[in-house]
């Protein structure tokens, strides 16, 4: 089994392996023309993202800079998925993020991870895990969602968490360790009733 293979099956593996670094290496300069752009650059973002990430919905728009380690090439992303400045993704594995998400700054998304024993760490090898987000879910800034990490559909993860367990649909989550405060209910509906019923004048 080539160190490739043994990417794409979550299993120890060493990243220096020339076969993987010749791929990755060809999917930097993406990275280097997005982030030289701006407003008022969005047709071009909009067919470089096409061009850097394995799926990409309608309407989506990702506010440069934002890094990745393979410039989003395995990066799975549903529509109108909006994320702000300085978003870092660590795509060795598969990110799936659902339609309507939206990402605030400083946010870190990591499928990559690194054995604890030191035996093995020193070797340079790693491992990777997918990470799942739903659909309509809100990031807070500065939050890090970590390797295998599942979030459910209609959530909001508070600024500043460190998501390492998975999250159920329809809760408010914050804290390192992020965990579930309160499911999301009608009450937060009548919160904003100066809005209009979900939010409409």
């Amino acid at each position: 089994m080539t160190q490739k293979e043994r990417m794409k099956n979550s299993m120890l593996y060493d990243p220096a392996d020339a076969e993987i670094m010749q791929e990755q290496t060809g999917c930097a300069h993406y990275l280097k023309e997005y982030n030289s752009l701006g407003q008022g650059d969005e047709a071009r973002m909009t067919e470089l993202m096409h061009e850097m990430f394995a799926e990409v919905g309608e309407g989506c728009y990702i506010q440069p800079p934002f890094y990745a380690n393979w410039a989003g090439k395995n990066v799975h992303l549903g529509n109108k998925v909006y994320a702000n400045f300085c978003l870092t993704l660590v795509d060795d594995a598969n990110i799936y993020i659902g339609d309507m998400t939206m990402i605030a700054p400083n946010v870190t998304i990591t499928a990559a991870t690194h054995p604890v024993l030191p035996s093995l760490r020193e070797k340079g090898i790693q491992y990777n895990v997918d990470v799942h987000i739903g659909r309509n879910v809100w990031i807070g800034a500065g939050a890090v969602i970590l390797p295998g990490v599942t979030i459910g559909d209609d959530v909001v993860i508070g600024a500043g968490s460190v998501v390492t367990k998975d999250i159920p649909s329809g809760v408010l989550a914050a804290g390192n360790p992020c965990r579930v405060l309160r499911a999301i209910t009608d009450a937060d509906r009548r919160k904003y009733k100066l809005y209009g019923d979900d939010g409409k004048e």
